[in-house]
């Protein structure tokens, strides 16, 4: 018996004819933090797409707390949290909105505390304004303060450090940092070198994966 909360089972993927990896064995546990690296094209960004459930694999599997991923695609919402290399948000609707609707995906959040969460992110006093008139880093900002409300313990993040200036850069470290430590788990891909991280942190290089 695992104790495991996400794993990969001899996980093989090919996106264009190309074969990225395979017999690829990943398992994620409570307080860890798994960075993914490896060269552009190495499939970074496909196994975490995997991992949430985006994407299918060539073969193998990936397990949430033992089940497949195939047999609980209704609840992988209330298992996992993904934010992609986007900002993941509308730009028609305003702060507040977008994040009502996406913490509909897990449990909800009430006004309240879509409130605390987007002044967790500085951004108190943008919570009236349409995203479309945000900067870059300010719509990133949106997406992030989803990891401020009752979330999934396993959050699943492309880039999230992308458009952030470098204070929200430290926060941001901290706030992982801190999920971790308090039992959630984090795989993330970045290309910014992570300085604040918990003891259990590692790297799977997808650069150093051979294939058979």
């Amino acid at each position: 018996m695992t104790d495991a909360y996400l794993e990969t089972v001899d996980l093989a993927c090919e996106r264009d004819w190309r074969l990225l990896f395979e017999h690829l064995q990943v398992s994620v546990k409570p307080k860890d933090m798994l960075q993914i690296s490896g060269p552009n094209g190495s499939g970074k960004t496909s196994l975490l797409r995997l991992m949430s459930g985006l994407m299918r694999p060539t073969t193998g599997d990936v397990l949430i707390k033992g089940i497949s991923i195939e047999q609980q695609r209704n609840e992988l919402a209330h298992n996992l949290l993904w934010l992609g290399h986007a900002a993941g948000i509308k730009g028609l609707l305003t702060a507040e909105e977008n994040l009502t609707w996406l913490a509909a995906l897990h449990n909800g959040a009430s006004r309240e505390q879509i409130w605390q969460a987007l002044a967790a992110v500085g951004l108190a006093g943008f919570e009236d304004v349409p995203c479309h008139t945000l900067s870059a880093g300010q719509q990133r900002r949106v997406g992030l303060a989803r990891l401020y409300l009752d979330a999934p313990a396993l959050w699943i993040l492309d880039e999230p450090f992308t458009a952030l200036d470098k204070d929200a850069v430290t926060q941001l470290e901290k706030h992982l940092a801190e999920h971790c430590n308090n039992g959630g788990m984090v795989v993330l891909t970045t290309h910014h070198p992570i300085q604040n991280v918990p003891s259990t942190f590692r790297e799977l290089d997808l650069g150093q994966v051979a294939l058979s």
